[in-house]
């Protein structure tokens, strides 16, 4: 398994992911507040206003990164989760070690590269 020096560094890496996935969620919200705001005040008819398509299209846009975002947070949070019961850096699959530098390329791997490529 990990060294506590590495186990260590992935965990500050997971750190700095949650609170940038957060700080990007909720800027992601609030524009999505401003473009559902904006759109309220416009012809309702997306089909015939010619700006229908660009609001629906922007409005779509930030609901998918918006949710993006979300599943950044939940994946971060599984594996701070493993962290804490001990099984952080196992592989799901196989159970073998996931190697360190797969770990700080996707501190949120739950998979090694070989059960990875094979889904």
């Amino acid at each position: 398994m990990l060294s506590a020096e590495a186990a260590a560094e992935v965990r500050a890496a997971l750190e700095v992911r949650r609170r940038e996935a957060g700080e990007r969620l909720a800027g992601l919200r609030a524009q999505f507040a401003e473009v559902v705001d904006a759109a309220a005040g416009a012809n309702v008819d997306d089909e015939h206003d010619p700006e229908g398509a660009t609001i629906a299209f922007e409005r779509s846009q930030v609901d998918a990164l918006a949710r993006r975002a979300q599943q950044d947070l939940e994946d971060v949070a599984a594996a701070l989760e493993r962290f804490e019961d001990g099984s952080f850096g196992a592989c799901e699959v196989c159970g073998e070690a996931i190697p360190l530098e797969r770990l700080r390329a996707r501190p949120m791997a739950r998979t090694c590269v070989a059960c990875a490529s094979r889904r």
